[in-house]
């Protein structure tokens, strides 16, 4: 598929850096001459130096013949005329990052019917909401969801005095009255879809899918639920503080802001009246400990400083907060984040990188039983998928147990009339359903590729 992605900061880096990986022809437009040379020399992408709001240079990167135009520079006036304008020379999809709350809280609806927008993302935003989607489900390390909210895949890392070390899965299952699956299971550097002769170790991070409910009913019976966090400390006053303070908020959460900046503290009490505002260094350990550390029942910390965040996070899991959610962006960051003990790892970049890649593979295969939703799980190393299935599935009406999957790929459930399914060999496909398939190792872009 022809992309061209305007802004190669470290959103518009990650977008490259995964299209390229799927094999999609990329051209790559910025305003820094240094910042093209280097996109150029790492990546296999054309790099075009100039504006994404220049017909001149949109003509250069090849527009009319633009298959999908993303447009995540840092100005979201810049990236929504960028939009505009490649839609008005040709090109078939547009997307832009728009960040700011006055245009996703007010008029966003609005902005994206008069620009023609497919699409709008909100790094911060989404970064918020799965992090709002931790702190009411602390006991995962990651929640993903499926079919409108009606099946979910959350990530659980297994400690010591877990019931589960040293047991087999269909042990397991067997003395668990919820009905779920453990699909995948990372131990170390791999990553494994299991059977039920699996004997779980301390430290491995499984992935488990069931509907909310059961989720809720898994992590009773098992003695590893924690109870939703209500008194909260962020670190850090940016963007996505506001969105997931609001959020909290909202939910009726205690919140405490701490950030540097004074005026921001200003515009931050302004908007966020609920929430306690202090202006401070948070890097200060007396100033956390001042402001309630080791009451807390959940630290995020928000810092622009990746290696700020890591330190301050494992300062407040050393006071024993019982959840501790870091935002760290680069990738051998957040590597080392895990080695030093801090489970939840949050990248903006990654987020928006999962919803891009969704979106290209739905476009590459329209007419099929096309990607409906896809993340990226188990630290990227492997990806689970949600299908539409369409009559062109000629593996319907036919019991799992007799399909034959290709190696390192596993049905994770079947939604059907809204109502989930955790699939045992006996069930079936049906026109209509919606599958959630994860792969390891591979890519798919359809149902049928799941199949040998």
């Amino acid at each position: 598929m022809n992309i061209i992605v305007v802004g190669c900061g470290k959103i518009g880096r990650t977008i490259v850096s995964s299209l390229v990986e799927e094999k999609h022809n990329v051209v790559a437009i910025d305003n820094n001459i240094n910042v093209i040379n280097e996109i150029s020399n790492i990546f296999d992408v054309m790099g075009v130096y100039g504006s994404g709001t220049d017909c001149e240079t949109l003509i250069e990167a090849g527009v009319e013949n633009c298959e999908l135009f993303v447009s995540a520079t840092s100005s979201d006036e810049l990236n929504m005329l960028s939009c505009y304008i490649a839609r008005k020379m040709g090109a078939a999809h547009t997307i832009a990052r728009i960040r700011k709350p006055e245009y996703n809280m007010k008029s966003q609806g609005f902005l994206k019917e008069q620009l023609n927008l497919s699409m709008s993302i909100n790094p911060e935003m989404l970064a918020a909401r799965e992090m709002f989607n931790i702190l009411k489900l602390p006991s995962a390390v990651k929640i993903e969801t499926f079919s409108g909210k009606s099946f979910e895949i959350i990530e659980i890392i297994l400690k010591e005095n877990s019931m589960f070390c040293g047991k087999r899965l269909t042990d397991i299952r067997s003395r668990m009255k919820a009905k779920f699956l453990v699909c995948v299971v990372q131990r170390g550097e791999n990553v494994y879809i299991p059977d039920g002769n699996f004997i779980l170790e301390e430290g491995d991070k499984i992935g488990l899918t069931a509907s909310p409910s059961e989720i809720q009913k898994f992590l009773r019976s098992s003695g590893i639920d924690k109870k939703q966090a209500k008194n909260i400390m962020i670190l850090g006053g940016s963007k996505l503080a506001y969105y997931l303070a609001k959020m909290l908020d909202a939910s009726g959460n205690r919140v405490k802001i701490i950030e540097r900046d004074k005026n921001n503290c200003s515009s931050l009490s302004e908007s966020l009246p609920k929430a306690v505002i202090i202006h401070g260094d948070g890097a200060q350990q007396e100033l956390l400990l001042e402001e309630g550390l080791d009451s807390l029942d959940a630290f995020v910390s928000l810092t622009g400083m990746d290696e700020e965040n890591i330190l301050i996070s494992i300062f407040a899991a050393t006071h024993n907060v019982p959840t501790v959610i870091t935002k760290v962006n680069r990738d051998e960051l957040a590597g080392m984040a895990s080695k030093l003990g801090l489970d939840c790892i949050i990248s903006p970049k990654k987020i928006v990188s999962d919803i891009l890649l969704q979106y290209a593979r739905a476009l590459e295969n329209s007419r099929g039983s096309n990607v409906e939703t896809l993340y990226n799980i188990m630290d990227g190393k492997a990806e689970v998928l949600e299908f539409n299935v369409k009559s062109d599935f000629k593996q319907t009406d036919i019991p799992l147990k007799d399909l034959s999957l290709k190696p390192n790929i596993l049905i994770a459930g079947i939604v059907r009339d809204r109502k989930p399914i955790i699939p045992s060999g006996n069930d079936e496909i049906k026109v209509g359903d919606k599958v959630i398939v994860l792969a390891a190792n591979q890519r798919l872009n359809d149902l049928r590729d799941i199949i040998k």
